[in-house]
């Protein structure tokens, strides 16, 4: 039995997952997937009960990976006893996996029949208390988006800034929090999806609001540099250039190398 932490990003933001290692004091490894994703990993169960728990236990997760993290904690403190090295300990360890992440694989499903998965536990309500918290958060899932659409103006085309922030439907409540935090946008509740979406639109609320809390608490990675091609874009809307058949393909251009588009330095 393994006990593993890790964090993936996608390979652009190699860097990024390179200061994690950094501020873990240089614990674990960094692997190239070839699905365009790194991952930080840490496996040394030594080095996962001397650094990794000590950090979340001073720095507590607002989301339902807080549940996740006391879960995984339980396991690590079972092996640490010596617990999975008896069929008893093994089991209640297996009972308690049953209800981390995603749960048991097929695999551990027919391996241990008996597994009856214990409860998860209950995170209190969502509640940030410091905006470095937020800024690290949009660092992780949040979304600097440039939509284009036709327009009726002499240059043809719409432009719209879109900020958003994404998470999976089971931290709703956290995700509407966001409203309350930034005093704008408004939370969307999918469909047919499992995710849900913090959305800000309004080109004043994003002007005057989501790009001066991310000046004041700056985001990293690759990211970064999506925020400053977003703010040339709400500069060139703020002095009309959308409007323009001249600043509306300036607005094109730089959308087209930003996220997805952006090529690697």
């Amino acid at each position: 039995m393994e006990i593993i932490f890790q964090i993936g990003l996608h390979k652009k933001d190699l860097e990024l997952l390179k200061l994690i290692q950094a501020y873990f004091d240089g614990i674990g490894i960094i692997v190239t997937n070839s699905n365009d994703m790194c991952t930080f990993r840490v496996s040394s169960p030594k080095q996962i009960l001397n650094k990794i728990i000590p950090h979340f236990d001073k720095y507590f997760l607002i989301t339902e990976k807080q549940a996740d993290y006391i879960i995984f904690k339980k396991i690590v403190m079972l092996m640490e006893q010596g617990e999975h090295l008896k069929l008893e300990g093994l089991q209640a360890i297996i009972n308690i996996r049953a209800s981390l992440n995603l749960g048991l694989s097929e695999v551990l499903k027919a391996a241990f029949p008996k597994t009856i998965a214990v409860v998860r536990p209950l995170v209190p309500k969502a509640e940030i208390i410091h905006p470095e918290w937020m800024a690290g958060f949009i660092t992780g899932d949040g979304c600097f988006f440039i939509k284009i659409t036709k327009g009726r103006n002499k240059a043809g085309v719409g432009v719209q800034l879109v900020f958003q922030l994404t998470q999976h439907i089971r931290d709703e409540e956290l995700l509407k929090s966001f409203v309350k935090f930034f005093k704008c946008g408004q939370y969307l509740k999918p469909i047919t999806k499992e995710w849900g979406y913090f959305q800000c639109t309004k080109f004043s609320d994003n002007y005057n609001i989501i790009i001066l809390f991310c000046i004041q608490h700056p985001i990293r990675g690759l990211k970064a540099k999506d925020f400053l091609d977003w703010v040339k874009v709400a500069e060139l809307i703020k002095k009309g250039d959308h409007l323009t058949k001249e600043g509306s393909s300036e607005i094109i251009r730089i959308k087209a190398g930003m996220n997805t588009g952006r090529e690697l330095d």
